[in-house]
């Protein structure tokens, strides 16, 4: 299953992937796998989309981005640097396995009480 909100095109007040991806992964458990589409800018959110339950996350606009502005050299080295990064913030998390990355690392904001 993808979890997407297909850009926030569609419906001005559309929650953010983010938003509902734990409840997705909750409400289908084990029968589905769940990836998530729309909001992937960076390998820290893929991480949290990663500790908020999904199994992979979807990076079409970036790499549409490095396809027009570098080719096929420049989506490699767009996929290199999502690797770098991604065990970069994992290590930061004290996560040393994907498997380790898990909903106690995410803290939301507005249920933190900040806002």
């Amino acid at each position: 299953m993808i979890v997407s909100n297909h850009g926030g095109r569609q419906l001005d007040e559309a929650p953010a992937t983010a938003d509902i991806l734990s409840e997705v992964v909750d409400a289908v458990g084990d029968r589905v796998e769940v990836y998530v589409d729309g909001g992937i800018r960076s390998a820290p959110d893929v991480a949290k989309a990663l500790a908020l339950g999904a199994r992979g996350a979807l990076v079409g606009r970036p790499v549409i981005w490095a396809l027009a502005t570098g080719g096929a050299g420049g989506v490699q080295s767009l996929l290199d640097w999502f690797a770098a990064e991604l065990r970069r913030t994992m290590a930061l998390c004290g996560a040393p396995t994907v498997s380790d990355l898990d909903r106690s690392l995410i803290r939301r904001w507005m249920e933190s009480g900040d806002g």
